[in-house]
């Protein structure tokens, strides 16, 4: 079963996992030492990411290395983008009323 991007990172750890990766491709053990979990339910969402193609794995020798997959943030922040949209407008407008308030009391 395929997974929604946004069900990959709705769970805390794996977003703790995308902010590690983000900096530089890490192993599993690497990826596990930030956690108080089992390196098992690290693997686990490391699965789940690679499954939605948030990160990838990259062959090193016998090691793997994840990678963040910057294509499918993208996706992300697109959607993000019609929402910090209607804030930034939200945002202004109470600016405006904020500056008018202001103006009303001198």
């Amino acid at each position: 079963m395929r997974r929604d991007i946004f069900q990959a990172i709705a769970d805390p750890t794996r977003r703790a996992i995308i902010a590690l990766i983000a900096l530089q491709a890490m192993t599993p053990n690497a990826i596990a030492e930030n956690f108080n979990t089992t390196r098992q339910a690290v693997s686990k969402h490391l699965r789940i990411l690679t499954e939605c193609e948030l990160v990838k794995q990259e062959f090193q020798g016998r090691e793997i290395l994840y990678t963040l997959e910057i294509e499918k943030m993208k996706e992300i922040d697109k959607w993000l983008d019609q929402y910090r949209k209607i804030w930034e407008t939200r945002f202004n407008q109470l600016d405006d009323i904020l500056l008018t308030i202001k103006k009303e009391k001198k």
